[in-house]
């Protein structure tokens, strides 16, 4: 499966956060969304989305990259990943009160 492994990774993330955007949360685990109220559904869904998203994106775009050098995978992943993850536990405390 090797490289391959990003892609479909990647457009499954790219899903999930698309339907986190519109503001469907169920698929995010029950723990990390129980605290968030009725009104700050949207909010989060858009926060975490958007994390999931440009992860999901980067690891596509690192897919696509590895035809040409493998090195340049880790500069596209990092800093996404940071940038990603930033986004979500940004929802996490703002909407749920913390991780758990």
């Amino acid at each position: 499966m090797g490289h391959f492994g990003l892609l479909i990774l990647g457009a499954l993330l790219c899903v999930l956060g698309v339907v986190n955007l519109r503001g469907n949360i169920s698929t995010i685990h029950s723990y990390n969304r129980r605290k968030v109220r009725e009104e700050d559904v949207p909010k989060y869904g858009r926060a975490m989305g958007t994390g999931t998203l440009i992860i999901g994106v980067s690891f596509m775009v690192s897919f696509v990259t590895t035809f040409w050098s493998e090195a340049i995978m880790a500069f596209i992943l990092v800093p996404a990943l940071l940038v990603g993850l930033g986004f979500m536990l940004y929802a996490q405390f703002k909407y749920n009160g913390g991780i758990f």
